[in-house]
């Protein structure tokens, strides 16, 4: 037995900012103070990140809700009965967050939210959260591989949603980073050669478990006590240049895959030069260079979502919406995240 997905579907706000958006802002470093010629910010960080534009969540939503057209979206693409569904699996890390507040709504789970919204009445229907990190997403499928394959369930969703524009300090250049969105996904058992074919998982908490964290703004009078995403940049990019490909590796290894036979590999929207880093220490192992076009990428134009970055890409690729890239029956696609945790994890899936 094995899983496969039947099913997409995703949902980008129509919100855009653009990194001109920026211009205006005062950013200030760890100490509090300006930083000196911030238009030289806003011009490198495109060279940076590749970000042009990203999305942020309309003012009347909320993560649920971006999750939940994502899931009609992916239901409706599978064309199945939503009360067949045995488990929602939702990853996200932050909650519900409303426009302009600063509290985090998670109860009931995001999960049970999505279920309320689309509808479905199955009590047998099992909806609960999941908080990896970015790669919460694929830490989903992970766990929905192993719910069909132990016999627990038949068919899940696996989601992954955030609004990370809800919990950045304004004051911080990192914020201009992150975005908001949500992409879906239906995987059922199969006894096709397709699907999951290996994966790989790892947790480093000894050192690394603050590379991602909660802290306060950068300027001391703003919102005193409010705590915005930050992160250790410098420390996360060593970090997942070290270690992703090496994920990577693995499950090509437990696949008894060669490498030539990979397709495409959709990796976390999180920065454009450090996937591009990532992809060309991985395909090194191999004493290769990166086949061209191997990498889609969608971080252009709706920035780093965190969970929301891989099920989107997959979901865009699927519709034909990510120029120069589409799937073809018998692929072999390689996926793989690093995140908050720090955590990271990688699977091969033949479509």
């Amino acid at each position: 037995m094995n899983i496969k997905i039947i099913g997409s579907g995703s949902y980008l706000p129509d919100n855009k900012i653009n990194n001109a958006n920026f211009e205006d802002r005062i950013f200030l470093d760890e100490a509090g103070e300006p930083i000196k010629y911030p238009e030289s910010i806003i011009g490198k960080f495109k060279d940076i990140t590749g970000i042009e534009e990203r999305r942020y969540a309309n003012n009347d939503q909320v993560a649920s809700d971006l999750a939940s057209i994502a899931a009609e979206r992916a239901i409706a693409n599978a064309d199945i009965d939503q009360e067949t569904l045995d488990y929602i699996i939702v990853a996200h890390n932050y909650g519900d967050v409303p426009y302009g507040k600063v509290q985090s709504d998670t109860v009931p789970s995001l999960a049970t939210r999505v279920k309320k919204k689309l509808g479905i009445r199955n009590p047998h229907c099992i909806a609960y959260d999941l908080l990896f990190g970015c790669p919460g997403w694929n830490e989903g499928v992970i766990q929905a591989n192993a719910f069909i394959k132990s016999g627990m369930a038949k068919r899940c969703m696996v989601i992954g949603t955030e609004t990370l524009s809800r919990v950045v300090d304004p004051y911080d250049r990192d914020s201009m980073i992150y975005a908001d969105g949500a992409g879906a996904v239906i995987v059922e058992a199969t006894t096709e050669e397709a699907g999951l074919l290996s994966f790989e998982s790892a947790t480093y908490a000894f050192d690394e478990a603050d590379y991602l964290y909660f802290g306060g703004s950068f300027n001391s009078q703003h919102e005193e006590g409010t705590r915005y995403i930050k992160m250790k940049g410098r420390k996360i990019y060593e970090f997942a240049l070290s270690k992703v490909p090496l994920a990577m590796q693995v499950c090509i290894e437990k696949a008894n895959l060669d490498i030539n036979a990979i397709k495409k590999i959709l990796i976390h929207q999180a920065n454009e030069k450090m996937d591009e880093a990532i992809i060309s220490r991985f395909y090194g192992l191999y004493h290769m260079q990166p086949p061209k076009d191997i990498m889609p990428m969608s971080i252009h134009k709706f920035g780093n979502s965190s969970v929301a970055t891989i099920p989107t890409l997959y979901d865009l690729i699927r519709q034909g919406k990510i120029e120069g890239h589409s799937f073809n029956k018998n692929d072999i696609i390689l996926f793989a995240s690093v995140g908050a945790g720090m955590n990271i994890n990688a699977f091969t899936y033949r479509l």
